[in-house]
């Protein structure tokens, strides 16, 4: 009945399985060591050597003591321990290679052919730092008396082979800084020896085995920078002698298992940048011999416990990164020997304890970004060794401990994004050792000529947004490692020392929103590291000086909103890595360079407005291809801008309001979509953007939607041209026929009294203008009609008038032989017979 018993024969089963499991073992342990009885000192040598020869290593130069003592020697010409003096190279009494040290040798090639079943004599393998590569083979298993195995920072890929679970003796086994990936063997908990396993810095994935919890002497356990994930194993917390448990850098979840407080020889626990959930267990204050407690970049919330006052040990707490609140318990203050404190990117709330100030070796102290409150403690000025001080974006208030910085032990102090009041600590004009200060946006008041001193080490300054007044002084220039130094929104006045360009590394210079005057340095002009530029919102006057041409690394120049005067310099397209380029505001005038178009990088902001630029604008922009915002309002800009932003293809902002422009708006979408606000009050602008008036006829565009004015000015230059020529030649012909007129009317005057007289009589002309007076012998010009003739009266061009008497039967020859009788002053016809007056040659001559 027992047998039946389901207890009994899981049990049994159990039994069996493990007998069947344990002769597999003996069997292969058994066949190992028969593999190992026939290899002899001398066989080891030759293997080595083989193996030193092979194709695909490249160990020869490494390992030139590793050879035979002649060319022809043979096995029995070798003496018993010479392997023994190579290089790497130990051996027991017997001649035996007991040990192969080969750390950081240079030694490249793979392994995967190294003469493992030769070695089982072996107790340490160290090829660390070298450049081995391939998987580890199977066979690694028949060192199976080695305890010390270190194949770290090489380039091992493949699985993790399993067979190491059978190298019961390992001590210390180093996989770490290759590429190994796969899981974790579980077998691994069967290395019930092993002090030390590390295994960071591979491609590890999947969960960390519950075995591990049975290396019960382990002290060491470095896992991190892996990718593993799951939660920590509850059975972590069986290894009472572990000293290390790094298992940072991975993808672990779920939440801090209470068992890690039985760990009480813990000296260094590091769990950061994981996904770790959940409330700090209060049991983390059982690790009394806890010296480093790393727990930021996770997800875990609740408080701060208070329980972590008891790790009078730990000399560093970092818990920055994650979502904790309520307040700094007190009991932090109880860390006496704490030198680092990382609270920073959390919730946290309340005051900065008092308690604080009884932590005098403290060297770090980093609350930045949080909830904090109040007024910084006067306590915090005491700590003598305190070099960085990271209070900012928090709501405190009231002034800076005035004993900050008298020890001059401060390197690194930012308060910024405060309600902070009052003036600088008096300590800091002789903190010469400051290499960080930011205290921007605050209201926080100094004399800047006054209260600073030289700082040699200073590489970055913001004191922005503050109370600060006075002048800059010269003696700025003589922090010569300064990187950035931003000064805006303050009362400094008086005239940007020329010292300044003596700054060879500076970044970042920042002036703007003071009362400063005067002229910009030329000196500025060797800045040439300098990459951001602001002098905005002042009272600068003069030129911009022709120098800032060679600042050939700036990216952003803010000039805005001063007096600057004259001409845009061409030497600012030198600065052809530009994104942002504002000089609105000022009183510049002239046209806008060409050289403009040299900035091609320009991408945020070109802002021209507000000045008094003139002339048109040709082809200064049509490179300007990332541009996405241009402002060219308020000036005195004229002619048409239909093709002048052609290339600008990511433009998305424009404003060309008061200006002169006519014509078209171009075809750009930022000019399509821009408000009627962005395009008033010009000359004769038209287009179809909102509000706009439609172009007329004259505007036509072409069929790519261009205008065709070019075309149109090719053909009306010579059409009006065509027109000129004509109209001259009509005003020409008018004048010549006048002339004619006058010197025609000029010849009949002078010859009148004697047109018929027979010398100069020339019947003709007579008979063409007799012609045209009576136009043609029309009735009504008749006077009289006879028996051979009619009588006409004709007035000819001279205003003589004369009677002509027409035949009826023509002579011979009419235009030559008509008798013509010329009257002068001829009021009326006698009555009676001209015939008989013109055949009277009396009556005729008169």
């Amino acid at each position: 009945m027992a047998l039946c018993n389901p207890t009994v024969l899981e049990s049994l089963s159990f039994n069996l399985l493990s007998f069947l499991f344990l002769t597999l073992l003996l069997a292969s342990s058994y066949s190992y060591a028969l593999n190992s009885i026939s290899t002899s000192p001398v066989d080891q040598a030759d293997a080595l050597l083989k193996w030193k020869a092979t194709p695909n290593n490249q160990t020869q130069s490494v390992l030139h003591s590793w050879m035979l003592l002649g060319s022809n020697a043979t096995n029995s010409s070798l003496r018993s321990d010479s392997w023994c003096g190579w290089i790497g190279i130990a051996c027991n009494q017997r001649g035996s290679i007991t040990e192969i040290n080969l750390p950081s040798m240079g030694l490249q090639g793979m392994v995967e052919n190294f003469p493992f079943p030769s070695f089982s004599t072996l107790t340490s393998l160290n090829v660390t730092n070298n450049s081995f590569l391939g998987t580890v083979p199977s066979n690694i298993a028949n060192l199976s008396v080695i305890n010390y195995l270190d194949l770290s920072t090489n380039q091992f890929s493949g699985l993790v082979p399993s067979e190491i679970c059978l190298l019961t003796s390992l001590k210390i086994l180093h996989l770490d800084q290759n590429n190994f990936s796969g899981s974790i063997p579980y077998r691994m908990g069967r290395l019930k020896d092993l002090t030390i396993l590390t295994m960071y810095s591979n491609n590890l994935s999947g969960f960390i085995p519950e075995s591990l919890g049975n290396l019960s002497y382990l002290h060491e356990l470095s896992l991190y920078q892996n990718n593993l994930i799951g939660s920590i194993p509850t059975s972590i917390g069986k290894l009472r002698e572990l000293y290390i448990l790094y298992l940072y850098r991975n993808q672990l979840s779920g939440p801090i298992p209470q068992e890690l407080g039985n760990l009480t020889q813990l000296r260094s626990l590091s769990l950061e940048n994981n996904n770790l959930i959940g409330s700090i267990p209060q049991e983390i204050g059982n690790l009394k011999s806890l010296t480093d407690l790393y727990l930021p970049k996770n997800n875990f919330n609740g408080s701060i416990p208070a329980s972590l006052g008891n790790l009078r040990n730990l000399t560093t707490l970092s818990l920055y990164q994650n979502q904790l609140s309520g307040r700094i318990p007190l009991e932090i203050g109880n860390l006496t020997s704490l030198t680092d404190l990382d609270l920073p990117l959390n919730n946290l709330t309340g005051c900065i304890p008092t308690t604080l100030g009884n932590l005098k070796k403290l060297t770090n102290l980093n609350l930045l970004k949080n909830q904090l409150s109040g007024s910084i403690p006067e306590e915090i000025g005491n700590l003598t060794n305190l070099a960085n001080l990271q209070l900012g974006d928090n709501h405190f208030s009231g002034s800076l401990p005035q004993g900050l910085c008298m020890s001059g032990s401060l390197e690194n102090f930012t308060a910024f994004n405060n309600h902070i009041i009052g003036l600088i600590p008096k300590g800091f004009k002789n903190c010469t050792g400051l290499f960080r200060v930011r205290l921007d946006n605050n209201q926080i008041g100094a004399n800047l000529s006054e209260d600073f001193g030289v700082y040699e080490n200073l590489n970055y300054i913001d004191l922005s947004n503050n109370q600060m007044h006075g002048e800059l002084s010269s003696t700025w220039g003589q922090c010569q490692n300064l990187q950035a130094l931003k000064m805006a929104g303050n009362n400094i006045t008086g005239k940007i020392p020329r010292e300044l360009g003596l700054f060879s590394q500076l970044h970042t210079l920042d002036l703007s929103s003071n009362y400063l005057v005067g002229e910009i340095p030329k000196e500025f002009g060797e800045l040439t590291s300098l990459l951001n530029l602001s002098l905005s919102g002042n009272q600068l006057s003069g030129s911009l000086p022709l120098e800032v041409g060679r600042l050939y690394s700036l990216t952003n120049l803010d000039l805005s909103t001063n007096g600057l005067s004259g001409q845009i310099p061409k030497e600012i397209g030198n600065c052809s890595n530009l994104l942002y380029l504002d000089l609105s505001n000022n009183n510049l005038n002239g046209s806008i360079p060409p050289q403009i178009g040299n900035l091609v990088y320009l991408q945020i902001l070109l802002d021209l407005s507000q000045n008094k630029l003139s002339g048109e604008i040709l082809s200064q922009f049509k490179n300007l291809g990332n541009l996405e915002k241009l402002n060219l309002s308020h000036n005195q800009l004229s002619g048409s801008i239909f093709s002048a932003f052609d290339g600008m293809s990511s433009l998305t902002s424009i404003d060309i309001s008061y200006n002169e422009f006519v014509g078209p708006l171009p075809n750009n979408k930022a000019f399509q979509n821009a408000t009627i606000e962005a395009l008033r009050n010009n000359t004769a602008l038209c287009g179809n953007a909102s509000g706009m008036q439609p172009c007329k006829s004259p505007w036509s565009k072409g069929e790519n939607g261009k205008s065709d004015h070019k075309i149109l000015i090719a053909v009306l230059v010579p059409l009006l041209g065509v027109l000129f020529l004509l109209f001259a030649f009509v005003i020409a012909n008018a004048v010549h026929r006048r002339v004619r007129i006058i010197e025609t009317k000029q010849r009949t005057t002078a010859h009148a009294t004697d047109l018929f007289s027979i010398w100069n009589y020339d019947g003709r002309i007579v008979y063409q203008e007799i012609i045209e007076a009576t136009e043609d012998f029309d009735a009504k010009y008749c006077t009289g009609t006879g028996g051979y003739g009619s009588v006409y009266m004709a007035r000819l061009s001279t205003d003589h008038v004369v009677a002509v008497k027409k035949p009826h039967q023509p002579l011979q020859d009419e235009c030559e032989n008509a008798n013509i009788q010329t009257f002068r002053n001829f009021e009326y016809f006698e009555r009676g017979s001209l015939a008989k007056i013109l055949n009277n040659s009396e009556l005729a001559s008169k």
